[in-house]
């Protein structure tokens, strides 16, 4: 299995890569990394982060896609109905956007720090956007 590390702000996770239920979404996030751009709140899907990627074309297609992300679950929405983004989510949420409910392909799960996520999140809500930095971390037992 592969890993990424997540640094947002001053909090550390690690995430497994979802490459048997996402492997095209992966694949694709891979080709990108390092990646580091900034997290803000979201607007509309509860107790989530997002980086809004505006009209960044993913190539991507749906896969493992989900309205309900589950605390530590991080999603790649490829565009469409809504702008491109990630949304990683802290406690509950349902994905949504100005334009009403969306699903994103879960991709990443985290595996490490998972006891910072409600701090990290509550972080991003009181404090503001943050710094958000994706780098892989390889095969992992």
């Amino acid at each position: 299995m592969r890993y990424l590390s997540i640094d947002v702000g001053s909090y550390h996770f690690v995430a497994r890569l979802e490459e048997e239920a996402a492997p095209r979404t992966c694949a694709a996030f891979l080709k990108l990394l390092p990646f580091s751009n900034q997290v803000i709140h979201s607007r509309w899907s509860g107790e989530a982060v997002w980086v809004p990627l505006g009209d960044f074309d993913t190539g991507l297609g749906f896969e493992n896609h989900t309205n309900h992300p589950s605390r530590g679950d991080i999603l790649l929405y490829p565009g469409g109905f809504s702008e491109t983004e990630i949304l990683f989510a802290y406690g509950s949420s349902q994905f949504a956007s100005k334009m009403g409910q969306l699903a994103g392909n879960h991709f990443l799960t985290v595996v490490e720090g998972a006891d910072q996520l409600m701090d990290m999140g509550r972080t991003v809500l009181w404090k503001g956007a943050q710094a958000i930095r994706f780098t892989d971390l390889g095969e992992r037992r």
